[in-house]
């Protein structure tokens, strides 16, 4: 809890009435608290005074709000619900901007009987709309008098931030659009922009005319008095500039729900570089561009499509400020919650295990060890000692702890806010007794959500979910994972419009080219029956045919192993059909752990993998590959500004070389049980190769152990261009294109911004592909993909045309996989090969697949 104790408000009810929670208002914008945060009054009578002493900021031109100002915080009054749209009707303004008024004053006068009827409803909100001034509030209930009963404590943090734009900073500049909405840019779609921009650290105006707001500001933006018919442009200046200019745009030009404002883009779409000003006039030959209606855009994170009704998935974690009875009875509360949490997660841990899941068992393994992080506890307890509830005291130190690390730039910091979310609202829904079981969820359902955590897809009913979208991630992250892993159409980095969706909308979700269709026709949705239909029929002739060797028409035959990161999971690995282990991923075994498995540990993990294979299936042991986004708790590393680019993989390893020497020495026993190989993960120079290779041998050596294969992972445009260096010495080379991708691409595949042109289909990362391919076949080595481009039946084709003579996919799709290569002439893929490195994208390159090996159910 803050010390010293900030200032603190008194604010009276504007009008008299029955206190009533945001949460309970039946408008999203409020109850999300978009706008800002406070309280609302069912009204008993028919006037609005000042809650306190104050200056008006503001007075709606449709008379149903105003803003005050009370010593630079914004407080919001808004009577009634849509009430916009009565243009003054009913509606007495008493005051005008610039007036000083006292407490009790009367603002605004209006005939209920009116309102009630021409209006949603009659709860009236009043609220802090600068809540970054804020330390906290607590809120009152009852039925309170107008000017008298005291409703709210705003507790003010001891400065505030100005936010005016830099002087002299290069701004990105919008095309102009038109408002469409009669009723303008009010308090609901101005607080679903802010909403967006506070998403970014970039400074973002709304310019009309000569006039501009902080786009950040709802009321800010209100004053700017945009109404129906007006032109605004977005000005958005700072290291994020270009993506938050996307993005409030993307929210501007399309209707987000049925009653927010809507905008239409004029001129090109294109932002423009020039310095800070103000929107001008429209150019000339200025036309409205057309945006395609009821279609969003995002990217396959699992293929297949599905029709159901739009779930939205919502956080609940608003809790009251309130002071306790009893301290003592408080903490034990938190103690319990705590420990039930534990069962929780120990309970989720065993069925995903007993499931075949380890690689998301692990996750929950994890969460248990942030359970016991001593600076949150020890925040959580002080809160309770300072006569705070234990809910009330547990939510402020998990959401700071939270919003600590999200704050950061580090990405490998800002999934462990993620988690740190997740942790946290299962304790605090165990201590207000939310449901934190799965959901009640329609049949055919379609959740939609900004992203999943590892809760939600534990807790969610597989029986009647349909499909996932979010608006955060890419084909690599995940939520991909999860959908892959549930057999579930998932599209990531989705349009954030489609948080708007009404909930119980009925979409159409295709997994395989990233959209979805919203009130999708009779004939679009029997059409995807027809594909689902032959999907599955596919996928039942794959299984019945798992065991066969993957020949193509002309004879090659293909090895199709899997990708694993639970050494229980050998047994699948055989009754799944794969030909062996492509990549076992070691780093699962070193996470969610204490400390480092010992050699001995390791030793039986790994053999334990190597006997369930049998004596003729190639087991891979990736080394630790931990750094950029797989940190662990017992090792620790240095604080890097950018760690993809830092000590990860094989740099942070031989940097460790005890770790390292450990690992090595238990896959070389490991090897007694089997065919084992080891290979080492982002290699990108000749040293690093000899230098971990050499200790293999070393290790080797002091064993007495017979040999093993050697290899390495390509994930760098540095190892791919030294292929042929990397054949001479190698045994192998596996090429993981997901990292592969990224580095190429110069695009962070975890980024949703980005997550559509993060495409490892396309001719760039094709050709480094090609050149490692080519140099293994030059040393008579073999090359494999063992990224997630390996499972894309469009990617097959052009994989095998290159030279690729081994798959390794997820467990799940190795059947499939294996089917998809009996399909093919691997003549006619090297002609298709050779064709798609001349294409100008990925998209091209589908394209041309689909042209010559037909399409892909």
């Amino acid at each position: 809890m803050p010390s010293p104790e900030p200032a603190v408000l008194e604010l009276a009810a504007p009008i008299s009435g029955i206190v009533v929670s945001l949460d309970e208002v039946p408008d999203e914008a409020f109850r999300q608290r978009l706008v800002g945060d406070g309280i609302a009054i069912d009204p008993l009578g028919d006037t609005l005074v000042a809650p306190c002493d104050a200056t008006v900021l503001l007075v709606h031109k449709a008379k149903h709000a105003l803003t005050l100002d009370v010593d630079g915080l914004e407080l919001v009054l808004h009577l009634g619900l849509d009430t916009v749209k009565l243009d003054g009707a009913g509606l007495e303004i008493l005051v005008r901007a610039g007036d000083r008024v006292k407490r009790g004053d009367p603002l605004l006068r209006f005939s209920p009987d009116l309102i009630a009827t021409r209006a949603v409803s009659l709860l009236t909100p009043m609220v802090v709309a600068n809540m970054d001034q804020v330390e906290r509030l607590e809120t009152m209930s009852g039925r309170v008098q107008s000017g008298q009963t005291g409703v709210l404590r705003v507790f003010r943090k001891a400065a505030a931030v100005g936010d005016a734009p830099k002087q002299g900073a290069t701004v990105l500049r919008s095309a102009p659009m038109r408002v469409q909405d009669p009723s303008g840019l009010h308090a609901r779609p101005a607080a679903a922009l802010a909403a967006v921009a506070r998403r970014f650290t970039a400074d973002l105006r709304l310019a009309k005319g000569s006039k501009d707001a902080n786009l950040r500001s709802v009321v800010s933006m209100m004053a700017l008095e945009v109404g129906g018919g007006d032109l605004v442009t977005v000005l958005a200046s700072g290291d994020d500039a270009a993506a938050a200019l996307a993005a409030v745009s993307a929210l501007l030009v399309v209707e987000s729900e049925p009653r927010a404002a809507t905008l239409a883009a004029v001129g090109t779409a294109e932002a423009k570089h020039e310095g800070a000003k103000p929107a001008g006039a429209i150019p000339a030959g200025a036309r409205e561009v057309a945006v395609t209606e009821g279609v969003l855009h995002g990217v396959s994170a699992s293929p297949g499509t599905a029709a159901g009704v739009v779930v939205q998935l919502r956080y609940d974690d608003a809790v009251p400020a309130a002071r306790a009875a009893d301290a003592k009875i408080e903490r034990r509360q938190l103690d319990a919650a705590i420990a039930a949490a534990h069962l929780q997660l120990e309970g989720l841990r065993t069925r995903l295990t007993q499931e075949g899941q380890g690689e998301r068992a692990t996750i929950f393994a994890a969460h248990q060890e942030l359970l016991e992080d001593p600076e949150m506890l020890d925040q959580a307890i002080a809160g309770v000692q300072d006569g705070w509830t234990a809910s009330w005291a547990w939510q402020q130190s998990y959401t700071a702890q939270a919003e600590r690390l999200a704050a950061l730039r580090d990405p490998l910091l800002a999934a462990r806010a993620t988690d740190l979310r997740d942790v946290g609202r299962r304790v605090l829904h165990l201590l207000v007794g939310r449901d934190t079981q799965a959901r009640s969820l329609p049949m055919d359902a379609i959740v939609i959500a900004e992203d999943l955590t590892p809760s939600d897809a534990a807790d969610l009913d597989r029986s009647r979910v349909r499909a996932l979208c979010t608006t955060m991630g890419s084909s690599t992250s995940h939520v991909a994972i999860i959908a892959r892993g549930l057999g579930l159409p998932a599209i990531a980095g989705i349009d954030i419009r489609a948080l708007h969706i009404p909930v119980g909308t009925r979409v159409l979700v295709d997994g395989d080219t990233g959209r979805l269709r919203i009130a999708p026709s009779a004939a679009e949705e029997q059409a995807a029956s027809s594909r689902r239909q032959a999907r599955d029929a596919r996928r039942t002739a794959a299984q019945a045919l798992a065991q066969q060797d993957a020949v193509t028409r002309d004879g090659q035959r293909i090895e199709v192993a899997a990708n694993i990161g639970d050494v229980r999971q050998g047994a699948d690995v055989v009754s799944g059909g794969a030909d062996g282990v492509g990549l076992l991923r070691s780093e699962f075994i070193f996470q969610a752990r204490e400390r480092e498995p010992n050699e001995d540990e390791q030793t039986e993990l790994y053999g334990s993998v190597a006997r369930a294979l049998g004596p003729k299936r190639l087991l891979i042991i990736r080394t630790l590959d931990i750094g950029g986004d797989k940190p662990l708790p017992y090792l620790p590393m240095e604080k890097e500004e950018n760690p993809f680019l830092g000590a990860r993989g094989i740099r942070f390893t031989l940097a460790e070389p005890a770790v390292m020497r450990r690992q090595l020495r238990a896959i070389l026993r490991s090897a007694a049980e089997g065919k084992v190989a080891v290979m080492f993960p982002m290699i990108a120079t000749l040293a690093e190769w000899r230098a971990a290779s050499a200790m293999v041998e070393e290790e080797r050596v002091a064993l007495n152990a017979p040999r093993i294969p050697v290899g390495i992972m390509v994930e760098t445009a540095a190892a791919a261009l030294m292929a042929d260096h990397f054949a001479r010495e190698a045994d192998f080379l596996s090429i993981g294109t997901n990292d592969l991708t990224q580095y190429t691409m110069a695009m962070d595949r975890t980024n949703p911004r980005l997550a559509v042109q993060v495409d490892a289909m396309h001719p760039a990362v094709l050709r480094l592909i090609a050149i490692t391919a080519e140099a293994a076949a030059k040393h008579g080595k073999w090359a494999g993909v063992c990224g997630a481009l390996a499972a894309d039946p469009l990617a097959i084709p052009v994989l095998l045309g290159l030279g690729v003579s081994e798959l390794s996919v997820d467990l799940p799709v190795v059947a499939e996989s294996k089917a998809r290569v009996r399909e093919l002439s691997l003549a006619e893929c090297r002609a298709t090969a050779q064709l798609a490195l001349d294409c100008a994208d990925g998209e091209e390159v589908r394209v041309l697949v689909r042209a010559r090996h037909g399409e892909v159910n």
